[in-house]
């Protein structure tokens, strides 16, 4: 299935600007103290979760500690992702801080609660300089069996490859830039895919070659289009994710920020697919250069009996 009912977020204990990520993230921007910014996280991130909840999806928790310090905990999907199989995949990360995650007791509450039969450990890969960043490198059409992603400095080409193999999916593979013609560092920013739907900034994609083979890989796996300019993706509008409730309704969580940079047109295609979930993450956003679909790890393991 496409969409799940259930997903993972960490709540933060130390959230902060990374200077390890901030080389290629133009989205992030050093802004309040740190006490600050800590406090504002925790306040946007438990609305968050009540404001999901309040939807009918189940949201598992999992307090950050504060040591080691990993100032960008708060964005999960980079670093592990979860299949109906009962795979777990964990990722090869480029920021060093980034790697002391899969240490702090987040895979334990996996194991406890799903069956997991497999875990796929591309993480050696980091050893060779090679990347592949979970679902933000990875836009995964789960129904079709696709990964849709961009060449990045975190996202490489053999990585990509031993992923598709290992999980049985094709990869559609791009390149896409900003506006200032800077490579873009995740593929999640720029597109999301649902069920029908797919938002996603055809205007990053330079090659007019490749922009057709993305467009017609979405429209013959049935998806309709909201293409997205330049102003939009800067708002955060590519990092939408599609859950759903738990009667199976489709959710499209998105960021204020997202949410107001779309057209009436726009929001009215949305509305057409699902039901948009709109949640305030300003500080956020701005800090740690994320937004709503990073801070949600999807779970689609099998439940353990």
């Amino acid at each position: 299935m496409q969409t799940t009912n259930t997903v993972l977020m960490i709540r933060p204990a130390r959230f902060a600007f990374n200077p390890d990520t901030a080389l290629n993230n133009r989205f992030q921007q050093a802004l309040l103290d740190p006490d600050r910014a800590q406090q504002k996280a925790l306040e946007e991130f438990d609305d968050y979760v009540e404001t999901l909840r309040q939807h009918g999806v189940e949201v598992l928790v999992v307090q950050d500690t504060p040591a080691p310090h990993t100032p960008d905990s708060i964005f999960p999907n980079n670093w592990w992702s979860s299949h109906a199989d009962g795979s777990l995949v964990l990722y090869p990360m480029e920021g060093q801080n980034r790697r002391l995650e899969r240490s702090k007791g987040v895979l334990k509450v996996l194991e406890e609660r799903f069956a997991v039969r497999q875990t796929i450990d591309l993480s050696p890969l980091e050893q060779q300089s090679m990347y592949l960043e979970g679902t933000g490198s990875m836009v995964l059409d789960r129904q079709h069996r696709i990964s849709y992603a961009c060449h990045s400095g975190r996202t490489h080409t053999q990585a990509l490859r031993l992923f598709a193999e290992q999980l049985d999916y094709r990869l559609c593979v791009f390149h896409a830039v900003d506006r200032h013609q800077a490579p873009i560092y995740h593929s999640n920013v720029m597109m999301s895919v649902g069920r029908g739907l797919s938002v996603v900034c055809l205007q990053a994609l330079p090659d007019a070659d490749e922009r057709r083979a993305l467009e017609l890989s979405l429209r013959d796996t049935g998806k309709d289009i909201l293409a997205l300019d330049f102003d939009q993706l800067e708002g955060f509008a590519g990092n939408m994710l599609e859950v759903h409730d738990k009667q199976g309704q489709p959710l499209l969580v998105m960021s204020r920020s997202a949410w107001r940079s779309l057209s009436g047109q726009q929001r009215r295609q949305v509305e057409q697919h699902s039901h948009p979930v709109v949640v305030n993450i300003d500080h956020i956003e701005r800090i740690g250069g994320g937004s709503a679909r990073c801070m949600l790890a999807e779970v689609h393991l099998p439940v353990r009996h």
